[in-house]
């Protein structure tokens, strides 16, 4: 006996938000797959709590740095150098080894006007390309989502221990989040479910409820399937070190690898809010986030793919240029952004901080954030850009190849 209409939409309905299957997976199923020739791919990497720019890209030559911060300050002979007479913090080898082989691109002074000091209102802005709150109704790769998603394949993935990012919320389409790739299973009878789900229906309006959970639940078996063999399949054989940022860029290096189809992946890296005893902290995690790309890279030189991944990395916000009575900083303004893989236009994009003439102690903003992700989208992703960053914001040439 078949079950009832009401029967069937329940069981869909549990299927679609099950905790064995991502939130993507109740996206709606589209037609089949678009040929696209295009494989190039963007991961962002977002550094969460607000990165002490200052001291990531050391302004080394700098008297004003130096006499701002007494306790923190980078001594100059200790700073990786770059050029211009800034340099890398030393936990930061394995990136500066990159950059002098011609692979991270460093855009000095990034930010917006008018900067908030609030972690949620100064991120929601970067996530959405806009300072208008009222406006903000999308993330800007959500946009992007919207604008090409097609298929059962995600034009986007988000795979980490926090929740979807705002960046990533779209209007019409769902983004895949997962935790981990290896953690994923789909159990169960897989031919009993998928007959389960396409059984006969009743007739009328093709959006109905029964025609849209049974299409949408098919999706979630087939992309579900799709991940479950990339996580089975034998790894490419590319140390990595032990961080948590390092096992999930593994595991984006994993999918990248296996075709899995998605164009955009975004991950974080969080702890850089560092109001106390800064030193304890950002090193370390500059060390993670250096190591871990730094593996990253490798692992798609290897691949093959170094030249058709680009990584950028962003913070809500950087520090205040003195330190404060606790040996930390406090909330900032504009701060360098990273680019990386052997398609960016390596080296140094802008001046160096301008240390004399601040902004309320804070790091004056040269360069408009969504100038850089206007590069991107339009070098790098092949797509108009004033859709998603809107207008006047003219795209920096960040990438060696476009459209």
């Amino acid at each position: 006996m078949q079950p009832s209409r009401r029967e069937f939409l329940s069981q869909a309905t549990l299927l679609a938000s099950a905790p064995l299957l991502p939130g993507f997976l109740t996206a709606t199923a589209r037609a089949a797959d678009t040929d696209t020739r295009d494989d190039r791919v963007l991961v962002v990497l977002q550094m969460t709590g607000g990165n002490d720019g200052l001291n990531m890209v050391v302004p080394y030559e700098d008297d004003a740095y130096h006499r701002a911060r007494p306790t923190l300050r980078v001594a100059a002979g200790q700073a990786l150098p770059l050029a211009d007479g800034l340099g890398l913090h030393p936990e930061m080898s394995a990136l500066h080894d990159l950059y002098r082989d011609g692979a991270v691109g460093v855009i000095n002074g990034v930010g917006y006007p008018n900067p908030n000091r609030s972690h949620f209102a100064s991120m929601d802005i970067w996530h959405c390309a806009e300072t208008n709150e009222k406006r903000r109704q999308a993330g800007w790769l959500g946009r992007v989502v919207d604008q090409r998603q097609t298929g059962d394949t995600p034009y986007a993935l988000h795979l980490d221990s926090d929740v979807l990012p705002l960046a990533l919320r779209t209007r019409q389409q769902a983004v895949p989040s997962i935790r981990d790739l290896n953690a994923f299973r789909l159990e169960g009878d897989r031919a009993g479910l998928r007959n389960a789900i396409a059984l006969p229906r009743d007739g009328g309006d093709p959006l109905s409820d029964l025609q849209f959970v049974q299409r949408t639940a098919l999706a979630s078996c087939a992309q579900a399937e799709r991940i479950e063999r990339v996580a089975d399949a034998p790894r490419q054989q590319s140390p990595y070190p032990g961080y948590g940022l390092a096992r999930r860029l593994q595991q984006i290096a994993t999918l990248i690898g296996a075709g899995f189809g998605a164009r955009v992946y975004y991950t974080s890296l969080g702890g850089f809010d560092t109001h106390a005893r800064q030193v304890l902290a950002h090193g370390p995690l500059l060390r993670e986030l250096s190591e871990s790309v730094g593996a990253f890279y490798r692992d798609l030189r290897q691949r093959g793919l170094a030249r058709k991944v680009t990584l950028m990395t962003f913070s809500e916000f950087g520090r205040r240029v003195a330190e404060n009575g606790s040996q930390g900083t406090d909330h900032g303004a504009a701060a360098p952004m990273l680019l990386i893989g052997d398609s960016v236009r390596a080296g140094l994009h802008g001046s160096a901080p301008d240390l004399r003439h601040l902004d309320e102690g804070d790091v004056p903003f040269k360069t408009d954030f969504r100038r850089v992700y206007a590069g991107v989208l339009e070098d790098w992703l092949g797509i108009d850009p004033h859709p998603v960053v809107g207008p006047g914001f003219p795209k920096l040439n960040l990438t060696t190849v476009s459209k």
